[in-house]
């Protein structure tokens, strides 16, 4: 995924139908059949759909169609968190957001979720298609989502209102994007 000019090895990271995420490091010049440096354990319950670096490359987030996203350190090669049951469908695509401090997950079901990638704490949803979203890229304050539905849309970013009532701060959190029309 991500690579050093002045490193002669270059680090890929899969994850499959497999269940499992497999980490190779391949030398430039040398092509061919290779067999990975380490893989990652426990595997999710179903098929990889979705990876993303965070934190310099030191951690990973994959999501799975277990409905479940894990976190990874990948210096000590160990799970950190495992969300199960974090969306009722496949979770189809992960970004970071805010400078790595937030992580963005979809689903098949046309759910956004957002979570502090720190201790992966829910900050809340919304649905953001009617379908299934495939793929999604974020810049600065705002989110591409795009889907099945034959839809592209474009979420701003906004601060929670503080509001005095924890209820009134639940709502808050849920809708911390709105749509860009």
């Amino acid at each position: 995924m991500d690579d050093e000019e002045s490193n002669e090895n270059r680090t890929i990271i899969t994850g499959s139908k497999d269940h499992y995420i497999k980490v190779f490091e391949l030398e430039r010049a040398i092509s061919g059949i290779h067999i990975p440096k380490y893989t990652l354990k426990p595997p999710h319950y179903d098929g990889i759909e979705t990876l993303r670096l965070a934190d310099r490359g030191r951690t990973l987030f994959s999501g799975a169609r277990d409905g479940c996203i894990k976190k990874w350190d990948l210096t000590d090669q160990r799970m950190l968190a495992s969300l199960s049951n974090c969306h009722r469908d496949w979770v189809l695509a992960l970004d970071t957001f805010m400078a790595g401090q937030y992580l963005l997950s979809a689903c098949r079901g046309g759910y956004l979720r957002m979570w502090r990638t720190e201790d992966c704490r829910p900050l809340g949803e919304i649905q953001a298609h009617q379908a299934a979203i495939h793929s999604m890229a974020t810049i600065s304050q705002a989110v591409f989502t795009a889907s099945s539905d034959c839809s592209i849309s474009l979420w701003q970013y906004r601060e929670p209102q503080a509001n005095a009532a924890a209820a009134a701060s639940s709502a808050a959190a849920s809708s911390a994007f709105d749509e860009d029309n």
